[in-house]
Parts: structure tokens; sequence; C-alpha cells
């Protein structure tokens, strides 16, 4: 049976996406708005906490896109997400990006992006200085782990990139200092290269995201 892939386009669900285009995967492409009052009893059945992306197979939901991504691998039969003696390193790179560079690139765009899209209020000063000063302390460690290296893993590409790399699609409301960091600019300019990556949406009905406001 073919698996439903439910998305949008934040940052999680375009991660989703983007690895099932990625694969190849055999999936439908559903767009979905889980908070909408007309969709939430559906959705709260898959997952209580109403977050995307899921993927729904043979009844079966999955949720968190770190999970999607290792079911659609294996689905594929395909070593994106490392099964072999790599896969602790893969892991320890998925860990720690969430933990600290991913998570200050989140901040940031949480303050810039996700705010004034929704009118959560005006941007936190604070909030937003202390998410730029740990993408620096973060970004001086990857910058320097990626030197000599065009992927985390010495074999190249895994999911490992596109989880370290999936707040930095939304760049051009973040604005996170990229070029201070050549290490980090050249490598996630090789996972933008990607059509996946770059378009995960095309052919696809995806309302746009709101705009950012202004008035932040």
């Amino acid at each position: 049976m073919t698996a439903i892939l439910f998305y949008s386009r934040n940052p999680n669900p375009r991660l989703a996406v983007a690895v099932a285009r990625y694969l190849g995967s055999d999936v439908v492409f559903e767009f979905a708005s889980p908070f909408h009052p007309a969709q939430s009893a559906k959705f709260r059945a898959l997952n209580p906490s109403l977050r995307i992306p899921i993927l729904l197979e043979d009844g079966h939901s999955l949720w968190e896109a770190d999970a999607i991504a290792c079911r659609l691998s294996m689905r594929a039969g395909s070593n994106f997400w490392r099964i072999d003696d790599e896969m602790p390193e893969m892991i320890r790179w998925i860990s720690w990006g969430k933990a600290t560079f991913v998570h200050a690139c989140d901040v940031v765009h949480f303050e810039r992006g996700t705010k004034q899209r929704y009118g959560f209020g005006p941007i936190d000063p604070a909030v937003l200085a202390q998410g730029l000063a740990d993408f620096h302390e973060h970004g001086r460690q990857l910058d320097a782990h990626l030197v000599g290296r065009d992927y985390l893993l010495d074999s190249g590409l895994s999911y490992a990139d596109f989880r370290m790399a999936s707040y930095l699609a939304f760049n051009d409301v973040a604005g996170l200092p990229m070029s201070d960091y050549p290490q980090i600019d050249a490598w996630y300019r090789r996972i933008a290269a990607l059509p996946a990556w770059d378009h995960p949406f095309a052919g696809l009905d995806t309302p746009q995201l709101p705009p950012v406001s202004d008035k932040g």
C-alpha cells in the first residue's frame, strides 16, 4: 500500500518532503493543516501533538521527521540513513545538531520568521541575541569539522546533512551570517544544489507561507 506523507512548508515537514524527494519515495504527498478546526480531530488520532510531518503507512502513523527519514530510507533500500559502521557517526551529528547548531538556527528563525509570519509578537532582542551567540559558538565547531570535507561524514552525503541544514533553507528571513563560516557556506551550497532540497514542493499543490511582516 502506498504511504501518505502529511506535510506543510514549515521546516520539519519541508525536511521530510526533501528526504522523500531525494530518495524517490513511493508516497502520496498530502498538504495538511492539523491545527485547523476542520482537520484537528483527524490529525489528533495520528499524532496527539497535532504536529507534522506524519507518515501514514498501512494504518500505522509515524511522526517526527528523523523517524520518517529513517523509515523512508529503509523503504528505498538506501544508505542515506546509514545502517553500516557509520551509523553511530551519523547519529552523533543528528543529535549534536538538534541540541546545538540546529537549535540556534531555529531560535533565530522563530524570532525573525515564524513570529512575524503568524503574528506571535515582536522580536525579543534578548532571545535573538542569545540565538545568534549560540549560532556563532556552534558554527565555529561545525565549520572546523567541515575543513577538507564535502559533507559531515567522510563517505559523503547522509541524512545528517539534511537535518543539520533544515533551517538554513529559511535563511532569507533568518538572516544568519553564513558568510562568517566559509566551510559551512560551501557545504550548504552543495546541499542547496540538489533539486530535492532546493525545490521539494515542485509539482505539488502547496500553499505559500504567509509573508514575513516588516514590523518585527
